[in-house]
Formats: C-alpha cells, sequence, structure tokens
C-alpha cells in the first residue's frame, strides 16, 4: 500500500539515520580591543587537530599567512618539530592585534564523515551581532571560506555574495571581507593569499 511518508534521510552511514549533532568546541575568541572578527564555518573534527585553538588543522595556512604578513616569516607560529602552531604565541599576537575568532555555526550536523563545508549543516546559526556587542571597536568582519561567507549575508539581508578579495557593506560600520580560504586545497599561491589578507589589514 502506498503512503504519503517521506523516505527518511540519510545519513553518513547510508542507513537512514541523520549524522548527530556537533556542538562548537571552543569559546568564542573576543580581545576587547579586536577591530576585525575572524569568522570560519566550523572547526574540522579532532582527529585534524594539532592544537584546541582555531584553525589547528596543521596542514591550514591560516596561521603561515598571518606570520609572513606580520612578522615576515611563514613559519613564525609553527613548531616544526612537534608538527603543530604555537598556541600561546598566537594568542599573545591576536590580543596584540585585536584579531578575534569564532565561527558562523554554533552547532552542525556532518553529512559526510569529513570537514567538508560542502557537507556541513548548520543546525545553530552563530548570533553574529550578540558577538559583535561584546566587540566595541570591530567595524569588519572577515571570512575564508563560502558557506561562512552565505551564513553572514544571510544574516544582514546581503542577497550578492561579495567576490572573493572583495569587501561589502553589511550595515552603517560594518563591512564584511571576503578573504581566500588558507585551505591548501583552495587553488591559488600562498603569496597571492597573503596579499589579499594584507589590503585588509592596511585598511583597518
Amino acid at each position: 500500500m502506498k503512503t504519503n511518508n517521506p523516505k527518511p534521510r540519510k545519513g553518513a552511514d547510508g542507513n537512514g539515520q541523520m549524522p548527530e549533532i556537533e556542538r562548537h568546541p571552543l569559546e568564542p575568541f573576543l580581545p576587547s580591543n579586536a577591530r576585525v572578527l575572524f569568522l570560519g564555518s566550523f572547526p574540522p573534527q579532532p582527529k585534524r587537530w594539532c592544537m584546541e585553538f582555531y584553525y589547528p588543522n596543521f596542514g591550514n595556512d591560516h596561521w603561515r599567512i598571518e606570520g609572513h604578513i606580520w612578522f615576515g616569516n611563514r613559519d613564525h607560529f609553527v613548531d616544526a618539530e612537534k608538527k603543530c602552531f604555537r598556541k600561546d604565541n598566537i594568542i599573545k599576537f591576536l590580543n596584540d592585534k585585536g584579531i578575534a575568532f569564532f565561527d558562523t555555526a554554533r552547532a552542525v550536523r556532518r553529512l559526510k564523515n569529513n570537514a567538508s563545508d560542502a557537507f556541513l549543516e548548520i543546525v545553530e546559526p552563530t548570533d553574529i551581532e550578540a558577538l559583535l556587542r561584546q566587540l566595541p571597536v570591530c567595524h569588519a568582519i572577515a571570512t575564508t571560506g563560502e558557506k561562512a561567507t552565505a551564513e553572514v549575508c544571510r544574516q544582514y539581508g546581503i542577497e550578492q555574495l561579495p567576490a572573493v578579495g572583495s569587501r561589502t557593506k553589511l550595515r552603517i560600520g560594518l563591512a564584511l571581507y571576503r578573504l581566500p580560504s588558507s585551505s591548501r586545497a583552495y587553488p591559488l599561491a600562498f603569496e597571492k593569499k597573503c596579499a589579499a589578507y594584507q589590503r585588509m589589514f592596511d585598511e583597518l
């Protein structure tokens, strides 16, 4: 007998069960002097971490980009012997420079067992304005991926996503910079990624 019951949505294991909801494992990093707030999508799975902080995957170049821009040395924050980043140095640097970090999702489902944004379902979006109320001198958001950019634009009613390397106005006193992804899977030379980040920091 035919019924109107919808078919169960297949999860990562293909058995019709939805993947478990993951809640964000890190607290927002919000220095009171922050002038820019970096918003990613969601951290990778813990098995990919080399430290308990943002951009924890040793294969991701975010902290190498920051090292190159601010110190002229892409390995400034790298502990090559331990194959990890120097978390204490990073935190001191971010507090000194006024750079904040969180993600656009507080809870997600991974529809496949990987870190790809394409298979990341946002269950609970971050209240971005609530974060900004804790950052009195912040007037810029930086995103480094399409999903994060799309979520920021959704919350501010922006229909057209800015192109990579450009910026757009979200509201009075707040701009969105869409930067190239620091993932090595993103097809852009390291030096060109650094140049895009440098332009944003120069303007701020």
